[in-house]
């Protein structure tokens, strides 16, 4: 079985109900969501545990995915049922039990236009091995970020709620300027100057034991990974607080660290050349963080419905 590892193609991909060849999985350059950016999609891992390969909140991310495509007026073809079921079954014949999973919503077709009458919804389920997406010394240590020069939209400009593939061009701004200054991530504020999170992972504050996150109104996406903190961090007894949150309120924390299916739990040791606490990571991140790789890796117990284990494939028969 595949695991962990860096980047690299698989042998199938889910389109529509039919497993594909990686390669045959293409579109036309005319496709609408690459003109116009109208397609919406999940960020998923499988984690290798003691019972094999495990999908973490697989259903949540599924029923994101469908509320996004709501949101985009984008008609799916597949029940969340049918997202869960072919998920396992693309990590499954795939022979994976570590890998991160893209499922992808988009409008393909050869038609030219915003309006998108008639354009045919396609559904892809794309698996890949992806390690952690600021690296493994930030996991370990801590990034160094700084707050970025671009907001988040306004509320009344585009749905955040929706995780849609036109959305992240504004992310792209703002981890391009960060990389280009030698930090690792940006962190963006909304609309009104509020802190709001990070190019592509949600932000939580520290202080004096008490948890912070900015709401969704403040222009963030409401992650997954986002809610399994909250929810981890009022059963290891603190205090976690949906509050705004001005931008100096990130150098008086006394910890910091990303959360989101692709960065894990990332510490975060300084903001804008500020060293966040004591510029090492601080004891609430760390618990939280080996808290949730216990979670996802299957060794700490878990809410119900958050792991969806994936079955081994059975070999083939060989012929005598």
């Amino acid at each position: 079985m595949a695991h962990g590892g860096g980047k690299g193609p698989t042998a199938k991909i889910w389109r529509d109900g039919v497993l594909v060849d990686w390669a045959d999985a293409t579109i036309h350059v005319l496709s609408h969501s690459v003109h116009y950016g109208s397609s919406v999609f999940e960020g998923v891992r499988c984690y290798a545990g003691p019972n094999g390969g495990a999908v973490f909140r697989l259903r949540d991310h599924m029923r994101r995915l469908h509320d996004s495509a709501k949101i985009y007026r984008l008609e799916m073809k597949h029940s969340i049922d049918d997202m869960v079921s072919a998920v396992v079954d693309t990590v499954a014949a795939n022979e994976l039990t570590e890998c991160y999973i893209r499922p992808l919503v988009m409008r393909s077709g050869e038609q030219m236009g915003i309006w998108s009458k008639d354009i045919p919804v396609e559904t892809f389920i794309i698996c890949y091995r992806w390690p952690t997406l600021l690296g493994a010394a930030a996991v370990e240590s801590g990034a160094d970020v700084r707050v970025s020069s671009w907001r988040r939209a306004a509320p009344d400009t585009f749905p955040t709620l929706a995780k849609a593939g036109g959305n992240y061009l504004n992310s792209q701004l703002s981890a391009m300027e960060a990389r280009l200054d030698d930090y690792a991530e940006g962190i963006m504020l909304d609309s009104n100057g509020w802190v709001a999170e990070g190019s592509g992972q949600n932000l939580f504050v520290v202080r004096d034991n008490t948890l912070y996150t900015a709401p969704i109104s403040s222009g963030i996406l409401n992650g997954i990974t986002r809610d399994s903190v909250m929810k981890m961090g009022v059963d290891l007894g603190y205090e976690v607080k949906e509050m705004v949150m001005p931008r100096e309120f990130l150098y008086i924390a006394d910890e910091a660290f990303f959360c989101g299916t692709a960065a894990e739990l990332t510490p975060i040791r300084s903001i804008d050349q500020l060293p966040v606490g004591n510029g090492k990571v601080g004891p609430i991140t760390r618990k939280l963080q080996e808290q949730y790789m216990g979670i996802v890796r299957g060794t700490i117990p878990s809410r119900t419905g958050w792991l969806t284990p994936v079955p081994v494939a059975e070999p083939a028969a060989s012929g005598r």
